[in-house]
């Protein structure tokens, strides 16, 4: 993969808030599905910021470490 950051995340549509994000607005993380790269991740208070892309398999062993309680707070 040769393009890892994406400078201004909303030049692409089709954001959606993780379900791990909590509705006081703080942590908000914004991913985007499909994306022919990988998974591109942003911060969704600053939607014009970058966006890093992250490889698939990489997404998906992180969203299973979550899930299964390897970030303790």
């Amino acid at each position: 993969m040769t393009d890892s950051l994406i400078a201004d995340g909303a030049l692409l549509s089709g954001w959606r808030k993780s379900s791990y994000s909590g509705p006081e607005g703080g942590s908000c993380l914004e991913v985007l599905d499909g994306h022919s790269a990988g998974v591109p991740v942003r911060d969704s208070k600053n939607p014009h910021g970058p966006a890093v892309i992250v490889p698939a398999s990489a997404w998906s062993v992180f969203v299973t470490a979550v899930g299964s309680g390897g970030f303790p707070s």
